[in-house]
């Protein structure tokens, strides 16, 4: 599909002593050997006295007035958006190129999301469809109903073949981006706001915010997300993710890069041309399983001279993510 006039550290500090080492009182200690230890503890604070008739001497060991005192050894600490930068290094986008990129290990315990070009805002192009049907059955939920027959058509068009005049009329339906807006503030996105018109594909984002709406689609069990309390429903999530894991053939590429076995994916897709520019956007979304566990990857990036150099750059950069999340022998630093 071409869609060009529609589209518009904390870092973990050494753990310090629970307390200064201490020798063992002892009875028999001498009065002149407490005031010699004394005495060398408040000059130097180097030598450690030991005690007369003790089996055992302990010595702290001696340092020259020239040398810095010894300490702990260094710790390299690094955030998980440090270690997702690394991986990505030898993913160099060409040109004017740009691109961001976010990841949640969804079966780790702390849920961070680690991100690349955090701040930066993209154009969304087709991968907005996702947001609009999740705004759509917000509102039908918000009404106690459930989808009409004609609603859940246009639905299945718009995110398995990417149908643009479905997405159109989905896109009015919920009130263009005023809706959108609306819903993405009830599930947690911060720095996505609707395009301008009719024009959905304009819609600017960030790599991290698209990572909260999959969060908040791909969350498992009865209630809605922890991270929006009010959000999707069970039967929602399940409808979402059933499209997106059944995207027509051709448009299967993206995220799904990051997924050995090529078969546990649910995704969606975007791609634009600029008429300006001629330069393409290209962006993909979606959950990945890889060794067994599943891994929610955003990849946004702009510039590129063809769509098929975008789509190279989008899955290298979804393979370093996921593998660099998934590094077992090598977890996530804490």
């Amino acid at each position: 599909m071409l869609v060009v006039s529609l589209h518009r550290n904390t870092e973990a500090c050494p753990a310090m002593p629970d307390g200064q080492n201490r020798m063992p009182a002892t009875r028999n200690l001498r009065a002149h050997t407490l005031r010699a230890c004394a005495a060398t503890l408040v000059v130097a604070s180097l030598t450690a006295c030991s005690t007369i008739g003790t089996p055992h001497k302990a010595q702290a060991p001696t340092v020259r007035a020239d040398e810095p005192a010894p300490g702990p050894p260094a710790r390299k600490l690094r955030t998980r958006g440090a270690t997702l930068a690394r991986a990505l290094r030898t993913v160099k986008p060409d040109g004017h190129a740009r691109l961001a990129v976010a990841v949640l290990d969804q079966d780790g315990a702390d849920q961070e999301i680690a991100s690349y070009g955090k701040g930066a805002t993209f154009e969304t192009a087709s991968i907005v469809k996702v947001g609009i049907l999740a705004t759509l059955l917000l509102q039908a939920q918000d009404e106690h109903r459930k989808l009409t027959a004609a609603e859940r058509a246009k639905a299945e068009s718009m995110i398995r073949t990417s149908d643009n005049e479905a997405t159109n009329e989905l896109w009015q339906a919920i009130g263009e981006a005023e809706g959108l807006d609306e819903a993405h503030e009830r599930l947690g996105l911060s720095s996505t706001r609707g395009g301008p018109g009719i024009r959905w594909g304009l819609t600017r984002t960030t790599a991290t915010d698209q990572v909260k709406l999959l969060r908040a689609i791909f969350a498992r069990g009865p209630a809605a997300s922890a991270h929006s309390p009010e959000g999707l429903s069970q039967e929602s999530r399940a409808y979402i993710r059933y499209l997106m894991a059944r995207v027509a053939e051709g448009q299967d590429w993206g995220v799904s890069a990051a997924d050995p076995q090529g078969s546990r994916w649910a995704l969606k897709n975007g791609w634009l041309q600029r008429s300006r520019t001629g330069l393409w956007v290209i962006n993909s979304i979606g959950q990945v399983t890889v060794h067994g566990r599943r891994y929610l990857v955003s990849v946004l990036s702009r510039g590129h001279a063809s769509m098929q150099s975008g789509i190279s750059l989008v899955e290298r950069a979804a393979r370093a993510a996921a593998g660099a999340a998934s590094a077992h022998v090598r977890p996530w630093p804490q």
